[in-house]
């Protein structure tokens, strides 16, 4: 088996198991750690992209995924600060 394949085999399985991880995985109400849980499948997306020489595809997923962890780690944090003004009200 070639190197190519060991790395779309992995890619399809980081996919898979990340995905269900970050379904029924541990510390799903946590909004922040679920975030984190979501960067194993996308690490296999890029790995499935970068086995069938997608250029592109994979320079343009990881620009946008880089800005989206930015924006959505700021929402969690302003929605925690949120809640937490609440909470003293």
């Amino acid at each position: 088996m070639d190197l190519i394949t060991l790395i779309i085999y992995l890619g399809y399985f980081l996919l898979v198991v990340g995905t269900i991880g970050v379904v029924f995985g541990p510390m799903t109400d946590d909004p922040f750690k679920r975030l984190l849980n979501i960067e194993v499948p996308s690490i296999g997306v890029a790995l499935i992209f970068l086995a069938y020489n997608e250029t592109l595809a994979l320079m343009t997923f990881l620009g946008v995924n880089a800005i989206l962890i930015l924006v959505l780690v700021r929402a969690i944090v302003m929605n925690t600060e949120f809640g937490e003004e609440d909470a003293n009200e």
